[in-house]
């Protein structure tokens, strides 16, 4: 028969990998570093526990929206002649139900340690932890002119192989003439240039 100092050893073992594996479970995805990134992991395990992820996505990416559009409220983020304590109660004031607790909390918390104009950084953060959740994998074309349909699916189709087995593929394409022809290609961290300008600039390199 097993002492009672034996149970209590077994019970801990038992609870401490529970909370190993619940921890696991709420763990970002991604390993991601620096200030806002700090705000946007404790802010995924936060809302991993509360089964909102995908809410205070949204929520994030609406306050990011809304500085980037109103003036007041960026100013409000910004000014720092705002008292944090001041701060705090007018977010709790315009966020009270709202936005999840998670949301708010995150807010307040910015509100709290004087750093409420990182939230549109701390968002980005955060979406990037969503999509490697979803396994998106981010592409963004880069072309002198606009691409038609067929050309976006022909260059989408050429890069297939350059992702993930099973990866969902966000791509982009953005229009910018000064790279005279030809295509830029960035696929997460990855850089591909293959415009006219950047050739046209390493035979100028090579002249010389």
């Amino acid at each position: 028969m097993l002492s009672n100092a034996s149970l209590l050893r077994r019970a801990a073992t038992v609870a401490a990998r529970r909370t190993m594996a619940t921890s696991a479970a709420h763990r970002p995805p991604l390993d991601l570093y620096g200030l806002n990134a700090r705000y946007a992991n404790a802010t995924y395990i936060a809302a991993s526990k509360a089964n909102s992820l995908e809410k205070v996505e949204g929520e994030l990416l609406a306050i990011k929206a809304s500085a980037e559009s109103s003036k007041q409220f960026k100013s409000f983020l910004e000014n720092p002649l705002i008292s944090r304590d001041d701060k705090t109660k007018q977010v709790v004031d315009m966020l009270k139900g709202k936005t999840s607790l998670v949301t708010m909390n995150l807010m307040t918390t910015l509100a709290g340690n004087a750093r409420l104009n990182n939230v549109a950084g701390v968002a980005d953060d955060y979406v990037r932890l969503m999509k490697a959740k979803r396994g998106e994998v981010e592409a963004t074309i880069v072309s002198a002119e606009p691409l038609n349909k067929s050309q976006t699916a022909a260059v989408n189709e050429a890069m297939k192989g350059q992702f993930p087995a099973g990866a969902k593929v966000v791509l982009k394409t953005e229009v910018d003439p000064s790279i005279l022809g030809g295509l830029q290609i960035q696929i997460g961290d990855k850089f591909l240039d293959l415009s006219v300008g950047s050739r046209i600039e390493e035979v100028g390199r090579t002249a010389v």
